[in-house]
């Protein structure tokens, strides 16, 4: 199964969708959740008829606007921390583990291990951990229905032809929200601190549901509490 790529792609492609449509999603609809977005809770439209008139190059942002298509995306107006593709959720967890070492006083044993500086074979399992975090954090609203998972399955699908892919992709959109399910796929602190950074990312965190679902995934991640402020502000820095 090769997530890398597709997330790479996904993650490029998602910023660009977002900063094109977030004007016309924030006139769709003013309801939380995938739901407001796919016109399900916010009248008609919604992103279905943006990805309907959308050409072939469009089909990544596609999938990736539905899995970030949530209050808190339309609030910054689409400029999540995805401007460098994967390899930024990497920067990002670097930089938030050089300034909390720094605030502990106390130097590195070892320089962090972050998806930017790893050989491929380590990058694509970083990326499995991190595509499964997106998805769980994408249902932390509660708000993923049958139609929506049909929705953001077919984009997957346009995208990669990878079946195993495609079977793990609807294997998890299924599954019940389990954030110690999503934890015990960090197998190391590094890929933990990516894990959690892609999920503030699309988590709403002015949401009690969604909120809560991200304070026990940091707990079965088992970040430190001051990394996960850090982590927490360094995404705030890269969406600005």
């Amino acid at each position: 199964m090769n997530t890398r790529g597709l997330l790479d792609q996904l993650l490029k492609s998602g910023q660009d969708m977002l900063q094109n449509k977030a004007g016309g999603s924030q006139k769709q609809s003013s309801g939380g959740g995938l739901g407001g977005l796919l016109g399900g809770s916010g009248g008609s439209g919604g992103l279905g008829s943006l990805l309907s008139g959308a050409g072939g190059g469009a089909l990544a942002a596609g999938a990736m606007g539905l899995l970030l298509g949530n209050k808190k995306v339309r609030k910054v107006g689409g400029k999540v921390a995805v401007y460098g593709g994967l390899a930024a959720l990497g920067v990002i967890a670097y930089k938030a583990y050089g300034n909390w070492q720094a605030q502990q006083g106390t130097a590195p044993k070892t320089e962090p291990q972050t998806l930017d500086r790893l050989p491929p074979a380590q990058v694509e399992q970083h990326s499995q951990a991190i595509l499964k975090a997106l998805v769980a954090a994408a249902k932390a609203d509660g708000h993923i229905d049958a139609r929506e998972r049909e929705l953001i399955e077919g984009e997957f699908t346009k995208l990669d032809n990878d079946q195993e892919l495609q079977h793990w992709l609807h294997a998890e959109l299924n599954k019940p929200l389990d954030p110690s399910d999503v934890a015990r796929a960090a197998s190391t602190p590094e890929m933990a601190a990516e894990m959690y950074i892609a999920s503030v990312m699309l988590v709403d965190e002015e949401s009690f549901m969604e909120k809560s679902y991200l304070d026990e995934l940091a707990r079965q991640l088992k970040l430190e509490p001051g990394l996960k402020v850090e982590l927490e502000k360094q995404v705030r820095q890269a969406s600005i």
